[in-house]
């Protein structure tokens, strides 16, 4: 048997997938990244978890545990590949989804026009069923199995074998769901089934709709993409016991055995592990509000962290579907490193969304690109090397310019102009992506550094100072493999949910009592299951609240402890308080306005445990800065008026806690680079971060 016990982390992205082993009797962190196989992303996934075994002298019998994050629910439903799809409804409401909401995005301005996304089901593919409860769960009709049974064969008949199942106030009594479930599994066994009392046993009959079906939306393809990770993985670990988990969007992971039943909770599994690494490094380096920037080669994910926990949203959506399930609030903005320059039809220059992806990806790949993206403009000026990966994936770099060059002609530029155009253009993008998640929640950015991560996270960071004002930026010892990271800090974490809406002054604390040890009870099982003894399990719980009247709520913690009125009075003021630092007003003395409650919830907790994170030696006794880590220089331009500037290049491995770098200045390591701006300068912290913020 091995005495080793290897926890290792692997994101799966768009162009790279990124890999973090830590060897829990040493502490021995090590990091790496391969390129991506979208075609198969499991292939990327072995060659990563292969390559930094090699790096540890280790082989698959010595990794006791993998977490992983991936993309595969996400991009399903960005790319419009759902398979065909039904949706059972009750009678009478067939045209639920074609009724949605009133309230149109405002997006970023890029056109007048609103159009309405396409259906996640076609009308065709909706059917009925009789028998109706109220919203006390009360049975006011009968379920019709004449109805169920002829709607199972229909969808049977038509080879429609992804279901989605939603009755109406099935939150309050779940009987019908059920009965539909046996009826289908009777009359079509192949089916695969959501259903909504499992999926969000939480009122609004839209959102509980949409989010089953998004969640029966992706099971097929999750489910095939779990079992082959995990044939794989057990062919190269020889048979050895193994725990693999997928981080889910709440912040947590899932065993990859109970993902299958689960699958919409993935739907953010790589930005949600990003922004929890990322806010872990910032709180241990001192900070704690902090704003996160994940760049990678097809987008950018942003987001909130505060005292190193990221800020949590029911109201979130997948591509153009809202989804309900819990999920760390991130924003994704099409601006990662293959996102693909182009011209309007009205003449300007526009960036993104479209993307190049890993394959072909950009030009200076040379594997097939033919448009320019944000990649080759930065390397057409200079601030990245002609290579990626420590010379492990040569870079064309006249490929790149000829392309930008191109671009340039069309709109009457020069190469430069052009190239540091995208760039801008990139930079505010994702600016506004930051604003979406900080301003539009009534934060100062003032009072944040930003912590850029990601293959390509980094390389605006000083612009992205400039424009919102922030304190600075943090970047992070090997940032583009925060992600990776991230998934070595992350508990076991289930959600569960009940409506309960009742107005304050006439609150059942026995029902109330009643409602969370039912919920306490299901998560305990659920992390029974999981392997965790209960006395190391942990549960916290929330309720949404509102003023009657109101259409949506706010979250507040309900502390442990037994419901009774001293308690009940606690949260409402807990209540008013968040409703006056979320809206700046509050009718905590005006006896008028009624305080409700509306959903109950737990969520189970195991915990793990984290890496630590190691001081980096100092630069006192060391060689001179410039003797001991100046690399290089080469001519980058940070202006296309100022033209380019002689700029060293710099070996961040080289760099000691403790050391100052003004800029201009380019940082490079094995994952990423990091252009400094003139005017800016960059302190190395005890923990190996880069502090930038301006200079005098």
């Amino acid at each position: 048997m091995t005495s080793r016990r290897i926890r290792v982390g692997i994101d799966t992205g768009g162009t790279f997938t990124d890999v973090v082993a830590l060897d829990e009797s040493s502490g021995e962190l090590v990091t790496t990244k391969t390129p991506s196989t979208p075609s198969n992303p499991a292939d990327g996934f072995i060659t990563g978890l292969r390559k930094v075994l090699g790096m540890m002298g280790a082989t698959g019998e010595d990794v006791s545990a993998v977490s992983h994050g991936t993309t595969v629910a996400t991009n399903r439903l960005l790319e419009g590949k759902v398979e065909r799809l039904g949706f059972i409804t009750t009678e009478g409401y067939e045209f639920i989804l074609e009724i949605a909401r009133q309230a149109v995005p405002d997006g970023y301005g890029n056109s007048y026009f609103w159009v309405k996304p396409p259906r996640i089901v076609a009308a065709d593919h909706v059917r009925t069923v009789g028998g109706r409860v109220d919203f006390e769960g009360t049975e006011i009709r009968p379920f019709d199995e004449a109805s169920a049974v002829a709607a199972a064969c229909w969808f049977r008949d038509r080879g429609i074998g992804t279901i989605g199942v939603c009755f109406l106030h099935s939150y309050a009594n779940d009987s019908h769901e059920r009965a539909m479930r046996e009826v289908l599994r009777r009359e079509h066994p192949e089916a695969v089934v959501s259903i909504s009392s499992e999926v969000l046993r939480e009122y609004r009959e839209y959102e509980r709709s949409m989010t089953t079906l998004v969640d029966a939306a992706v099971k097929p393809s999750v489910s095939r993409y779990v079992a082959n990770i995990h044939q794989r993985l057990d062919q190269f670990t020889g048979g050895s016991p193994i725990a693999f988990h997928v981080m889910k969007s709440n912040g947590g992971v899932l065993s990859a055995d109970e993902v299958v039943n689960q699958p919409i909770t993935t739907v953010l599994s790589g930005p949600a592990a990003g922004a929890l690494g990322a806010g872990l490094i910032a709180r241990e380096a001192g900070f704690s509000k902090v704003l996160t920037c994940d760049g990678g080669g097809t987008s950018t994910d942003v987001s909130v962290v505060l005292d190193g926990e990221p800020t949590l949203t029911t109201e979130g959506t997948v591509g153009a579907y809202p989804s309900k399930i819990p999920m760390i609030d991130v924003v994704t903005v099409g601006a990662g490193g293959g996102s693909i320059a182009w011209i309007s039809p009205e003449g300007t220059l526009k960036v993104g969304p479209q993307s190049a992806g890993a394959e072909p990806g950009p030009l200076c790949y040379a594997k097939g690109g033919t448009e320019p993206t944000i990649t080759d403009a930065h390397v057409v000026l200079g601030r990245i090397p002609p290579h990626l990966l420590g010379g492990e994936i040569p870079l064309e770099v006249d490929a790149a310019r000829a392309g930008v060059e191109a671009l340039a002609t069309r709109l009457g530029l020069d190469v430069e102009q052009c190239a540091t155009g995208i760039l801008e253009i990139s930079a505010w993008n994702q600016a506004n992506a930051l604003r979406q998640v900080s301003v539009k929640r009534g934060l100062d950015v003032r009072d944040f550094m930003l912590t850029t991560f990601g293959g390509s996270g980094s390389l605006l960071a000083c612009r992205l100072v400039d424009i919102l004002g922030l304190a600075g930026a943090v970047v992070p010892q090997n940032p583009g493999n925060v992600s990776a990271f991230g998934l070595l800090t992350v508990d076991v974490k289930n959600d569960y949910v009940q409506t309960a809406v009742a107005r304050h002054a006439n609150l059942d604390h026995a029902a109330v009592q009643k409602t969370f040890d039912e919920l306490t009870v299901r998560a305990a099982n659920a992390l029974d299951a999981e392997g965790f003894p209960r006395d190391a399990h942990r549960y916290t719980r929330t309720v949404d609240l509102r003023y009657f009247g109101q259409a949506y709520e706010v979250r507040v913690p309900a502390p442990a402890g037994t419901i009774d009125e001293p308690y009940a009075a606690d949260v409402a003021s807990r209540f008013h308080a968040a409703h006056r630092a979320t809206y700046g007003y509050d009718f905590r003395h005006d006896p008028t306005q009624q305080v409700e409650w509306v959903n109950l919830r737990v969520t189970g907790i195991g915990p793990i445990t984290r890496p630590e994170l190691r001081e980096i030696r100092s630069a006192a006794g060391e060689p001179a800065l410039e003797g001991r880590a100046l690399k290089s220089r080469r001519p980058v331009c940070f202006d296309a008026a100022e033209g380019y500037v002689d700029t060293g290049v710099w070996w961040r491995p080289d760099l000691r806690a403790g050391d100052t770098i003004e800029g201009p200045a380019i940082i490079e390591e094995f994952g990423s680079t990091v252009p400094v701006h003139p005017g800016f300068r960059v302190r190395v912290d005890s923990l190996g971060n880069l502090v930038i913020t301006r200079g005098a």
